[in-house]
């Protein structure tokens, strides 16, 4: 582990909350060595405790490339992360660098908190050179025509499917052509509920329905963002197309009972036909006993996949821009951090160089891998707004009150708007 990796600590939680309203800290005082380099702070939610080693190899790569910066990384839980930054931003000691997820990085760009990277990159008389990112990705983290993080990871929810059942029954394997009618024919050919086997899997929640949404043509919010657009005849659409899987080829509520890992465990016992589920799964699959794989999920008006996004940013307050430029650039697109990513299963480095992809695409297990990345061609990104967890709770909510047929998929839809515009207003 390199020696400038600090995770913060209890001993080190108990000081910051001391000094920073009792809220906790990211930050650390020091801004330059002795020796004269440029100190630069990152702080990461990611890396700890799983790929904390991985990290150090790309910060000791960055610093041999860079003998005049020392970056100095420290790691939080996520579930703690957000609270330190906003605390270090409001108190004026924000790190130089950070990580953001997309749904925090909307906020903290509106509220002025991030460097516009233009105005820092020094890539010569053309501009920011952003030729390494997938377009798509490097979208996702503008505001206003400015880039003000650099994506540095993603994962996204693919169809994974088990070719055995699918051989059995006869059916047709899933193809990246596949509408939802498509699937939901296969579903049903699939589902055998006396031997427990069913088609299809995909959860009745706000994740689904926002990207379901797309799918069938439709908006969340209203282009300005004040009122909710869901509550439509896509919408209706696309919140029948999840509810209406539910006691046919899917399991119930009921069924299903609480039980953690439920549908990852049915698929791994080989029950169950078809999942919409993220490529996070695919190590945890590696030794099961039947053939599968995975394509991009079917659409029915249009194809979009929910990608989650992480990034890295820089303060606006940062004395140190261009290091900080480089410090960002070389983390989330250099070959050795997408290398270092690929093979630690880090996520993904959203970059356009097939070659160095090729690693990863060669992995048997799932054959199709190339569907991962043909997923970027259609994102479909969260709604985010300031009261966000509010929001996602009241939908999820009234979609599974008709996935259990406590209510009309359309008295569902009309009460969750009125929620989400009451938190708006």
């Amino acid at each position: 582990m390199s020696r400038h990796v600090k995770i913060v600590g209890a001993v080190a939680v108990a000081a910051l909350l001391a000094t920073a309203c009792s809220q906790g800290s990211a930050t650390r005082g020091t801004t330059a060595d002795a020796g004269g380099k440029v100190t630069l702070r990152y702080f990461t939610f990611s890396a700890a405790p799983d790929h904390v080693k991985d990290l150090a190899a790309i910060e000791q790569a960055f610093e041999k490339e860079n003998p005049d910066v020392d970056v100095v990384v420290e790691t939080a839980p996520f579930d703690q992360y957000f609270t330190k930054l906003q605390t270090s931003i409001a108190g004026g000691t924000a790190p130089d660098t950070f990580e953001l997820n997309y749904e925090n990085f909307v906020t903290y760009a509106s509220a002025g908190s991030l460097l516009d990277l233009g105005t820092v990159a020094g890539d010569g008389a053309g501009g920011m050179d952003t030729s390494a990112y997938a377009p798509e990705s490097l979208n996702a983290f503008k505001r206003d025509g400015k880039q003000y993080a650099l994506p540095a990871s993603f994962s996204t929810v693919v169809l994974f499917y088990n070719k055995d059942l699918f051989d059995q029954a006869g059916v047709p394997v899933p193809t990246a052509d596949w509408t939802w009618q498509d699937e939901q024919a296969a579903a049903e050919k699939l589902t055998d509920r006396k031997k427990g086997v069913y088609g299809d899997f995909q959860p009745v929640q706000f994740f689904e329905f926002y990207k379901t949404l797309k799918q069938a043509g439709g908006e969340f919010l209203t282009p300005d963002g004040k009122k909710s657009a869901f509550n439509s005849p896509q919408g209706v659409k696309a919140a029948t197309w999840l509810v209406s899987k539910v006691g046919k080829t899917m399991p119930t509520e009921a069924e299903i009972g609480g039980t953690a890992d439920y549908d990852t465990n049915l698929f791994k016992s080989g029950k169950l036909a078809m999942w919409h589920n993220g490529i996070w799964q695919f190590a945890g699959l590696k030794d099961v006993p039947f053939h599968w794989d995975v394509v991009v999920e079917p659409g029915d008006a249009a194809k979009a996949s929910a990608v989650f996004h992480n990034a890295v940013a820089a303060s606006s307050t940062t004395k140190h821009g261009k290091q900080a430029w480089a410090w960002a650039r070389f983390l989330s697109a250099s070959p050795v951090a997408a290398t270092t990513r690929i093979r630690s299963s880090w996520e993904l480095p959203p970059i356009s160089d097939q070659q160095v992809l090729a690693g990863y695409l060669k992995d048997p297990k799932p054959a199709n891998r190339q569907a991962v990345f043909d997923s970027l061609k259609s994102i479909a990104l969260p709604p985010v707004i300031k009261r966000q967890q509010e929001m996602q709770d009241a939908v999820t909510k009234e979609l599974s009150e008709a996935a259990a047929g406590r209510k009309s998929v359309q008295d569902a839809l009309k009460t969750a708007a009125t929620e989400v515009d009451a938190l708006l207003g």
